[in-house]
């Protein structure tokens, strides 16, 4: 038997009817993975500012300020004068089975002043330093970074990086019931240097 062959001009509406029959499915799979691949880009970035800013905090006698700011030239295609914020705190031991204490904390001051994860300060200097002005001499109790874990006197810098990126897809409805993941597009890096 001979196969009965289908003359070109049918056969090129067959491929646009197959491909407007796939283009969803192909969507669907392609669509995530563009917010996916900017999270995990974004978290790198914060992951390397981190890092570089702790390094820097603890070999550097330059003001926190403009390491920081210095830090956020570094991490484009994020804005974080618009969506990030940027912490430095110094954290000295007091021995082991002893509390921590903080010494100084100090945020980025133009960043979208998100929280500190590693201590919560109730006023901020206004001079411009973005020091926070409420830690008593002999510093203030903190249980977070290296509870338990610092000889008495050592010393440690600490460099909270946070972004908020907007998630362009995040459940989104592509028909038949189907919807983009929710991912989170708030973005967190800590080192501990």
């Amino acid at each position: 038997m001979k196969a009965c062959k289908l003359p070109i001009r049918r056969q090129k509406g067959v491929a646009a009817v197959e491909f407007a029959l796939v283009l969803p499915f192909l969507l669907m799979l392609a669509v995530p993975v563009f917010d996916l691949a900017r999270i995990v880009q974004g978290d790198m970035i914060l992951t390397n500012l981190s890092r570089e800013g702790a390094n820097l905090a603890s070999r550097s006698s330059q003001d926190p300020q403009t390491i920081m700011t210095a830090l956020a030239m570094t991490t484009p295609p994020l804005d974080m004068a618009t969506n990030g914020s940027m912490y430095i705190s110094k954290i000295m031991g007091n021995g082991p089975g002893k509390s921590n204490v903080i010494l100084e904390h100090y945020r980025w001051t133009k960043g979208a002043q998100q929280p500190s994860r590693v201590w919560t300060c109730n006023s901020w200097a206004t001079d411009g330093s973005g020091k926070c002005s409420n830690i008593p001499s002999a510093g203030s109790a903190i249980n977070d970074a290296m509870s338990n874990q610092l000889a008495d006197g050592e010393v440690i810098y600490v460099v909270e990086g946070l972004y908020r990126s907007t998630i362009l897809f995040a459940g989104m409805n592509l028909g038949f019931g189907a919807k983009t993941p929710q991912l989170s597009g708030n973005l967190y890096a800590k080192t501990i240097f």
